[in-house]
């Protein structure tokens, strides 16, 4: 699977709303206005009819969610698109996750760390969850204190914040 191909996740369903087939969804993007321009969701799996915000995450319906029966048994199931869908990037310091997902990291003094397998925010900014090459995790701020660069091949971060 290439880099442009690769499942970008933009919400999840996390349960039924109501009778009529609407489902909670998680976001992980920039909002409701964000999924509506993005398509064909789930490589033409699921196609939105409509979705409005609600309490932090968004309300939506799909043509092939009928009613709640099947809205809770879609509980779980995750949104995405293919990272060629997304919109190009007109800043330097701008990322989409997936694309950092799967990157080398080394020091810049040239040691191996590991590589990405997931980033994370909690508020504060995004952190990189590194696998190093023991098997261990450990998670870098992606900051530019942290990380000095980053490219489509890797990212290089200061040794202080080295496993």
């Amino acid at each position: 699977m290439t880099a442009t191909d690769r499942p970008v996740i933009l919400a999840v369903i996390t349960g039924a709303h109501g009778l009529g087939g609407e489902v909670r969804l998680k976001l992980f993007g920039q909002g409701v206005d964000a999924l509506r321009a993005l398509g064909p969701l789930n490589d033409g799996a699921l196609t939105l009819k409509s979705v409005r915000a609600d309490k932090g995450g968004a309300i939506a319906r799909f043509a092939e969610i009928a009613d709640r029966t099947a809205a809770e048994r879609a509980r779980g199931t995750e949104i995405w698109v293919r990272r060629d869908a997304l919109p190009s990037l007109s800043d330097e310091d701008e990322y989409y996750h997936a694309d950092l997902i799967g990157l080398a990291v080394v020091t810049s003094t040239g040691v191996t760390v590991g590589r990405v397998v997931a980033v994370e925010n909690y508020g504060a900014s995004d952190i990189i969850d590194i696998e190093t090459v023991n098997g261990k995790r450990h998670m870098v701020p992606m900051t530019k204190s942290a990380v000095a660069a980053w490219d489509r091949d890797k990212i290089v971060i200061d040794p202080a914040f080295a496993p």
